[in-house]
């Protein structure tokens, strides 16, 4: 993992000069080299959605700055400005308080490029170019003993000349509260006008001066904004300017933050021990992966944890800092099963438990989507099995019994309900109308609850029956009148794409929203599929190829745009919903389109930012008329880049362990080693090695299973992307059908073979 130091950035990108928005691709990244070198091996060159270089990225984006579970979800923006007070009642842009850093000038800076310290420390330093001025803003969190939770911002100015240059910096504040300045031996402070409140102390020396000089508290352009204008000061090439800016977060008083003020490199460095000493994973658990997907996953760790929260002494994965700051059902089920992939047993478990706190008395558990998501009962039960398997423990599936059967009968109540409301739904004998979600809104009749609620049933039915609980029989009745009924409904409800194949769309055909008189207006044929992805795997709904998932799969591949499907969600003109692509990555690797699935799923890396980070929905780059959605960080993004990664590598489905299913020439690339190490499974924890052979003449893979349920099928694949062929295996019998190698099942040892 490479540490960018300040003065490379400051000496090496800011004297590019490069505006941020003449390119998709941030100045930044472009100046860089290639996390990864080009292949010697093999000679064909990779599918050109291997390269990970955050093409697609949001131009507006958001980096959490913050500690794990800190309460201060600290926020930076693309243009260095700190982000504060967000309210779930405001649109997602609205912050109470923003205050930016500049000079005082005709001009307005461009951004030039904006990056992290590295992937697993958020220490975000972002360049603002003027014609002759560089000016490097470092943007970091603090939490020493005796000083407490702080925000700090280092300001670096530089001329590009050996000539020194006056500057004034300054300071903006875009809020409806007024502030106050005041000048104090040494350094100043920026006060709340009415509570007298400090929001930051600074100190400015980089001409020499130990004292403020004169400042002023100026009027902004509008009544909700102010500046304020720092003292003059000299900046050359060789004498930076430098001022250090620094916000208590917790009611500290203000001699316990000027303390600081002195040495800011001090503080600096603390904040990088605090990182330093921080491991995405936990033992035994370890997961390397090379180059640039690697890095994301060690970021997508961070991200997870810097979300969550501690609530009354419970751990709550949230999805995010602003308007997903809460415990939402589907999105917390594929965060704990990434957190288990990370090797957060004990936390992913506490994280379980405060899932299921949010049952009612009915049996319903809502989460923060709200009442009319029966789906986030169904999905309970999925989480509550996966996580019983990933531990080898189902103490907790007996523990939490009565809840379950609660849970069940309220699912069933839904059932009756419906058919007594004499809805489309409840003549076909399936659940109420209901909120679908992911790009389709209010109770409808609609799929998606119907299916998810399978998803959960179907793996709360087969856990009851291996646990022999009779207390959950009904999971398996009630799962399969509802698949019955599913099937029947189905071919009554498929629509012919324009394209020619057939779909099931999420909206059933009596849903007025499809006769709206403007066709802007209603919804796309690939709204709200997200259900259907995921009711395919992990939810094994469907067998591979039935019409349901063939029509899931022309539909999305009709579709998309900029490597992923586009317009699945709510932005659905000239927009994606970037983590979307990820569950369709997961159904191609599991139906065995590796090229599809590796592409998807760059494709989604892609959408990121240069910090490693996603937006729930954006536009394209090219859009006119293309929105921003929900949160950033968006956490189910960072959980499915996570599974992903440790899918393709090892992947169960049902009984069958399948191993480097999503091995392309793109993974072979850069001939370095995959390993997981202690990676839990259903079948207990795998410990795999992938390794180049001498000279790029082949693969080999070493494979470790430690005690847990003997898998019914062990398969590989017969070749290795396009290149290597399977030769043998050492330690364990094998033999070929089709395009799979099947393994002994009941061997624990043994490594594998390919050759060029």
């Amino acid at each position: 993992m490479t540490r960018i130091n300040r003065r490379d950035f400051l000496g090496g990108v800011l004297a590019t000069g490069t505006a941020l928005a003449t390119s998709p691709v941030p100045a930044l990244e472009a100046q860089q080299p290639p996390v990864t070198p080009p292949p010697t091996h093999p000679k064909a060159e990779p599918h050109a959605a291997s390269a990970i270089d955050f093409r697609y990225a949001p131009a507006q984006r958001q980096t959490a700055f913050c500690f794990p579970d800190d309460p201060y979800k600290s926020l930076v923006n693309q243009a260095g400005e700190l982000l504060y007070g967000y309210s779930t009642a405001a649109s997602i842009n609205y912050f109470p308080l923003k205050i930016g850093f500049a000079l005082n000038g005709m001009q307005a800076p461009e951004v030039s490029g904006q990056q992290l310290e590295s992937p697993t420390m958020p220490i975000v330093r972002t360049a603002l170019e003027y014609p002759d001025i560089s000016v490097l803003l470092t943007t970091f969190a603090t939490n020493l003993t005796g000083e407490g939770r702080v925000d700090n911002v280092i300001v670096e100015v530089t001329s590009r000349s050996s000539e020194s240059v006056s500057i004034e910096p300054m300071i903006t504040i875009d809020s409806l509260e007024k502030f106050d300045f005041e000048s104090k031996s040494g350094y100043f402070t920026v006060l709340h006008r009415k509570s007298r409140e400090v929001l930051l102390v600074g100190k400015v020396n980089g001409d020499g001066s130990q004292e403020p000089g004169t400042s002023n508290m100026l009027d902004g352009e509008t009544d909700c904004s102010q500046k304020l204008a720092l003292h003059r000061g000299q900046a050359s090439k060789a004498n930076p300017y430098r001022a250090f800016f620094r916000l208590p977060l917790a009611n500290q008083k203000t001699e316990q933050i000027i303390v600081g003020l002195s040495d800011p490199d001090d503080r600096y460095e603390g904040c990088c021990a605090f990182w330093n000493s921080w491991s995405a994973t936990h033992s035994p658990v370890a997961i390397s992966v090379p180059g640039r997907q690697g890095e994301f996953v060690q970021a997508c760790a961070r991200n997870i944890l810097q979300a969550r929260e501690v609530h009354d002494g419970k751990i709550t994965f949230q999805v995010g800092p602003t308007c997903y700051r809460g415990l939402w059902m589907a999105d917390g089920n594929f965060i704990l099963e990434a957190a288990r992939y990370l090797g957060y047993d004990k936390d992913a478990e506490e994280g379980l438990r405060t899932m299921w706190t949010r049952q009612q008395s009915t049996g319903q558990l809502i989460g923060a989507a709200g009442l009319g998501h029966w789906k986030d009962t169904g999905i309970p039960l999925y989480a509550l099995v996966r996580q019983c398997e990933l531990g080898q423990d189902w103490s907790l599936l007996h523990e939490l019994e009565p809840q379950v059967v609660h849970a069940i009968a309220f699912l069933r109540s839904l059932q009756v309900r419906a058919k007594q409301e004499d809805s489309a739904l409840g003549r076909y004998g399936l659940l109420p109308k209901g909120n679908s979600d992911g790009g389709i809104g209010g109770d409808r009749d609609e799929f998606a609850n119907t299916l998810l609620v399978m998803f959960g049933l179907k793996a709360i039915a087969r856990a009851g029956e291996q646990q022999k609980m009779g207390s959950l029989k009904d999971a398996r009745a009630l799962f399969s009148e509802l698949e019955a009924a599913f099937f029947k409904a189905a071919p009554q409800e498929m629509r012919r794409h324009e394209s020619g194949f057939e779909f099931l769309p999420t909206l059933l055909k009596n849903d007025p929203l499809w006769e709206l008189p403007d066709p802007w207006d209603r919804p796309r044929p690939q709204s709200a599929q997200w259900a259907f992805s995921h009711a395919t795997f992990p939810g094994l709904i469907f067998p591979p190829q039935h019409p349901i998932v063939q029509g899931h799969v022309k539909l999305m591949q009709a579709v998309t745009k900029e490597d992923i499907p586009a317009e699945t969600g709510w932005a659905q003109h000239e927009a994606v919903w970037a983590y979307n692509s990820a569950f369709v990555a997961e159904v191609y690797l599991w139906l065995g389109i590796k090229q599809a699935a590796h592409d998807t799923f760059i494709g989604f890396l892609n959408h990121a930012s240069p910090q490693y980070c996603w937006r729930e929905e954006q536009p394209l780059q090219n859009a006119l008329v293309g929105s921003y959605v929900g949160d950033m960080p968006h956490n189910w993004a960072s959980a499915e880049c996570i599974r992903y990664t440790r899918h393709m590598l090892a992947l169960e489905d049902a009984s069958h362990l399948r191993l480097l299913a999503g091995i392309t020439n793109g993974e072979l690339a850069p001939r370095k080693e995959y390993i997981l190490t202690a990676t839990p499974t259903r079948f207990g924890r795998l410990n795999l090695r992938l390794e180049p052979l001498d000279h790029g003449q082949g693969w080999r893979l070493k494979f470790e299973r430690e005690s847990g349920p003997m898998p019914e099928q062990i398969s590989l694949p017969t070749s290795l992307a396009s290149h290597f062929h399977f030769t043998h295996i050492e330690g364990a019998h094998s033999h070929s059908e089709n395009d799979l190698v099947l393994v002994d099942n009941s061997a624990t040892h043994w490594t594998a073979f390919w050759k060029a």
